[in-house]
């Protein structure tokens, strides 16, 4: 299990203590994550909930510009999570190293640019055209995630993206607006328990992982953990690992 800490460089963010809006902020949240243990940062200039404002491509390149050069030179893993083509092609060109592709691989100047680069990418299901205009997915999500996966797979890697270069994310940190908590508890443990059904890829697993802890969110995340992922996109990476090892010792004097 890999973690990449986030930091949010948009001032919607919910997770509010992940906001980091000047350089100096950002590299400090980037040295606390890499302390806590984390291998690498996952950077973003624009929110994706319902509540966080549109913002035109220029603005979102003014909150990443300099904080992407300045985590870079950390020598980390460093993903910049954005849906706009233009904005992933100048995050590389300043030192990202992976792609966290906020729009499905849906756009082809997406795909374009992921098959001219070669770097890893981030590969995020949605059930809709972006993270803001999602659809709810009734019945088994596995039923509806896996054809998806497939279709896209295929158009992505005909274009030119190497198989060895995609990170799939089954996108639970995603999701229609106006989704009622327990609705989503329930889909989000639908998906926990079956993860094991996305291996059939044969791809590395990356995961949203909570940053709260209520209302049936820290059994979700021990049911994750004990499923098993190979990256996690962590706010609170300390407790994700203390957690990963009570899980194991409790399993173990269990077992």
């Amino acid at each position: 299990m890999k973690l990449h800490g986030v930091i949010n460089a948009s001032p919607d963010s919910l997770a509010d203590f992940s906001i980091a809006l000047t350089v100096d902020e950002a590299a400090a949240r980037a040295e606390l994550l890499i302390s806590q243990g984390c291998v690498g940062i996952d950077l973003g200039g624009a929110g994706s909930t319902q509540y966080a404002e549109r913002v035109e491509l220029e603005q979102e390149w003014d909150r990443l510009d300099g904080k992407i050069q300045t985590i870079a030179a950390m020598g980390v893993e460093l993903s910049v999570d954005t849906w706009q083509p233009e904005i992933m092609a100048r995050a590389l060109d300043a030192g990202a190293n992976f792609m966290n592709a906020a729009d499905g691989l849906q756009n082809p100047a997406m795909v374009e640019l992921a098959a001219d680069r070669g770097v890893p990418v981030i590969l995020p299901f949605l059930s809709g055209v972006d993270p803001k205009a999602m659809s709810f997915v009734e019945g088994d999500p596995l039923d509806k995630m896996l054809p998806w996966f497939e279709k896209t797979l295929a158009s992505v890697t005909a274009a030119g993206v190497a198989e060895s270069q995609i990170i799939v994310d089954p996108g639970t940190g995603f999701g229609p607006a106006d989704w009622a908590w327990e609705d989503r508890r329930d889909y989000q443990d639908s998906v926990y328990s079956q993860l094991d059904r996305l291996r059939v890829f044969g791809m590395p697993i990356y995961m949203a992982l909570p940053w709260k802890f209520n209302d049936g969110r820290l059994e979700l995340l021990d049911t994750l953990l004990r499923v098993g992922f190979d990256y996690g996109r962590a706010h609170l990476p300390d407790f994700i690992l203390e957690r990963a090892r009570s899980l194991r010792v409790a399993d173990g004097e269990s077992g």
